[in-house]
């Protein structure tokens, strides 16, 4: 089971390589870090050593961001978030409604938001999904707002890492060239940064497959590029097809959407991070794309709980989230309307935090303000004492 891939990728084929501290036509310029707001944010305390990231997407957009026309994964293809109920909900392709409401995925003062949330309840960063160097198009702008999600990562003191969609390489002539392209784009924009995630003294980087490179040889190729190969994981059941033709390139495996994981094969890996959902109910059949997939009751909870428990009991490093926010599959963390922020005090239980869900509503208290008075200079100042972990000097500046 899986997102729909949006296939819009242009065709590189006559880009030609040099060596690997070139740059490329289009390759991003090289900013100043956010060293101001990325030097006040602290390391949240928690008991539990596990690393803990969420599963990201940054696939949303508004009417506003994107032109006058809503995004894709808030419409499918019958639903309109111009039309509002009477309880002043937008019509969107989702069972849950986030409790800012639809967004757009590169609005800083939503990823400041959702990164502040993901800190108080100790998850350690995000794994983002990624479509490659020229995912920027109509549907959604991936690859810049992969890029303001960055920004909010290091600004709040996370961890990133991506996860790689290698089907969107389908339409490519030159699926290999095509991959460098973009492996070269993560190493120049994020591989070198201190908040990308590293796992053995090298970048991670997990591919949801691999779907399209198929040999070790592809992937060989692929990472020749790079001065040094990153710490590469596939999806479960899928990493003997990047070992084929003789080559180890998969350190290992990652769980997804499992309602009763088996975490005995993680010791057959190098690396394997464990996974966890909330539940799982999808748009796709009322949105009219598609026929849907299998639902999985959340249980009030308990199905969360008792996937947390399973991963700590295996003894794992490593952990998934699965979703922070796909919210057409229905495998949201993010509070919403429905279930408030039930998920993120059972993390931060589970990560061992001395945070509650006051804080959690403090964070959303702050964001209300931002979004009201964007210029008012308490905005930055309680950011700043959230990120710093100074509580009660935030709860000062917001009253």
């Amino acid at each position: 089971m899986r997102k729909h891939i949006l296939p819009l990728l242009l065709l590189c084929s006559m880009m030609t390589w040099s060596s690997c501290e070139d740059s490329y036509p289009g390759a991003p310029k090289k900013s100043a870090d956010e060293t101001e707001e990325a030097s006040v944010a602290k390391a949240v305390s928690k008991t539990n050593d596990m690393q803990v990231y969420v599963h990201f997407m940054p696939w949303f957009e508004t009417n506003e961001s994107n032109g006058g026309t809503w995004g894709y994964h808030w419409t499918m293809k019958n639903c309109d978030p111009n039309v509002v109920d009477q309880d002043g909900r937008r019509q969107i392709a989702s069972h849950y409604y986030p409790l800012t409401g639809p967004y757009a995925s590169g609005d800083e003062a939503i990823l400041d938001y959702q990164c502040l949330l993901m800190k108080y309840s100790g998850v350690d960063g995000v794994m983002v999904d990624w479509y490659g160097v020229n995912s920027d198009n109509t549907v959604a702008k991936h690859k810049s707002n992969t890029e303001a999600l960055a920004r909010a990562i290091a600004k709040a003191g996370l961890k990133m890492a991506v996860v790689y969609e290698d089907n969107a390489l389908a339409d490519a002539s030159d699926k290999v060239g095509q991959a460098r392209l973009d492996m070269r784009y993560l190493a120049e924009t994020f591989f070198n940064k201190d908040y990308y995630a590293k796992a053995d003294g090298q970048p991670l980087l997990l591919v949801f497959g691999p779907q399209q490179l198929l040999t070790g040889k592809d992937w060989y190729r692929t990472f020749a590029i790079l001065k040094n190969k990153p710490t590469f994981l596939c999806l479960n059941g899928h990493s003997g097809r990047a070992n084929n033709g003789g080559y180890t390139n998969a350190e290992g495996e990652y769980s997804w959407v499992n309602a009763s994981p088996n975490y005995g094969v993680a010791k057959d890996f190098k690396m394997y991070i464990g996974g966890v959902m909330p539940g799982f109910h999808d748009y796709y059949k009322e949105g009219g794309a598609g026929d849907g997939y299998t639902t999985y009751d959340a249980e009030n909870g308990a199905l969360f709980r008792r996937q947390l428990d399973a991963a700590k009991n295996a003894g794992l490093k490593w952990l998934q989230i699965s979703t922070w926010n796909d919210y057409g599959e229905g495998t949201t963390i993010e509070p919403t309307l429905e279930y408030g922020y039930k998920y993120l005090v059972e993390l931060q239980k589970f990560t061992g935090v001395s945070y509650q869900q006051a804080e959690l509503e403090l964070v959303y208290r702050w964001y209300q303000l931002r979004i009201t008075a964007p210029t008012d200079p308490r905005v930055k100042a309680a950011y700043q004492a959230l990120a710093s972990l100074q509580v009660e000097k935030a709860k000062d500046i917001l009253k």
